[in-house]
């Protein structure tokens, strides 16, 4: 009966924190670019008492064995790349990415960091920089004097500056992509890490070699689907209902054993 309270717990902890995973995704549901993410389970290890194909009597063998489970665990978090949808802002400095790829974003560490989301801004010292002040790489110098910035879909910026008709390139983004984007590292901010898991970033111009196109006056919105996870959630919850009337149920087993005994 003990056994049965722990496997009992193993499913609370686990629904508990696949509710975890499903609040935050509904906390994004309004953030720029945001990717959900989807709880991974894996059963614990399984106590053989009778291994099938072991022999029983004479001749014989046991068809099936017994093999009784100790629980559940979450094993991970896999994240879901599929794009949001595009909605257009008009402003010229929100793009986004029509297809794989990522920006990449210098850190206050030295180290980049890699995002679909694309609202940026100009800086007082002319450089494209995310809300929280880090500078686009590479880096991206707009003229104190430009009245009109054009950003192309393979990432050429150009400005058309004050007293000049003609525009002038002062720059080019470049977008990486992974072999594994799931397995990037989230690291808070918008921003992704590489791992392991992810591959190295393969970077270079925008609608080129895999790389999407960059749309200049648009954002990616969040890919998380507010019905699907309020089915999610109910379902959730229906599950750690049941795990907590196992833990009922087999408490009530205990206290009527030791009654009788």
């Amino acid at each position: 009966m003990s056994s049965a309270l722990q496997v009992a717990r193993t499913g609370l902890d686990a629904q508990a924190e696949r509710m975890r995973i499903i609040a935050n995704n509904l906390a994004n549901v309004n953030t720029t670019a945001f990717q959900r993410d989807r709880a991974e389970f894996a059963t614990l290890a399984y106590q053989t008492i009778t291994a099938a194909g072991a022999r029983s009597a004479g001749d014989n063998q046991y068809a099936t064995g017994l093999n009784l489970g100790t629980g559940v665990r979450m094993t991970g978090t896999g994240r879901i790349t599929s794009p949001g949808s595009i909605n257009m802002t008009g402003n010229n400095l929100d793009l986004a990415i029509e297809g794989e790829g990522y920006f990449q974003i210098q850190r206050p560490d030295g180290s980049t960091g890699y995002t679909r989301a694309g609202n940026f801004h100009r800086s007082a010292e002319g450089k494209l920089v995310t809300t929280d002040g880090m500078p686009v790489m590479p880096e991206i110098q707009i003229p104190e004097n430009a009245n009109a910035i054009t950003i192309g879909q393979d990432g050429t910026v150009s400005v058309t500056v004050t007293g000049q008709d003609q525009a002038q390139e002062v720059g080019k983004l470049e977008l990486a992509r992974f072999v594994n984007a799931a397995g990037l590292q989230a690291l808070g901010n918008n921003l992704y890490g590489v791992t392991g898991a992810s591959g190295e970033a393969q970077t270079g111009p925008a609608n080129a070699e895999g790389r999407g196109a960059i749309r200049q006056g648009a954002l990616e919105a969040s890919n998380v689907n507010v019905v699907q996870e309020l089915v999610d959630m109910i379902e959730t919850q229906r599950a750690y209902e049941v795990n907590s009337k196992m833990i009922q149920a087999t408490d009530e087993m205990l206290r009527n054993a030791n009654q009788q005994l």
